[in-house]
């Protein structure tokens, strides 16, 4: 999981930062949803990271409308 040589950080889809510059990252609104599917699962596991996940799942799930 830790190979990353295969990606190209040129053909990413994503915009180049300057690095000097503070920048505010924001998500799709489908990002967010699968990103709170994520955090609901590893939190639903019970691991060291699960209070965490929970956490950040309710911050979240807070602040983007429900799906349906």
């Amino acid at each position: 999981m830790d190979d990353y040589e295969h990606l190209d950080p040129d053909e990413s889809e994503y915009t180049p930062v300057d690095h000097t510059a503070q920048r505010l990252a924001l998500l799709t609104m489908e990002e967010a949803h699968d990103l709170l599917r994520l955090l609901l699962t590893v939190a639903q596991e019970e691991g060291p990271m699960s209070p965490e996940a929970d956490r950040l799942a309710k911050e979240i799930a807070a602040r983007i409308p429900s799906e349906n």
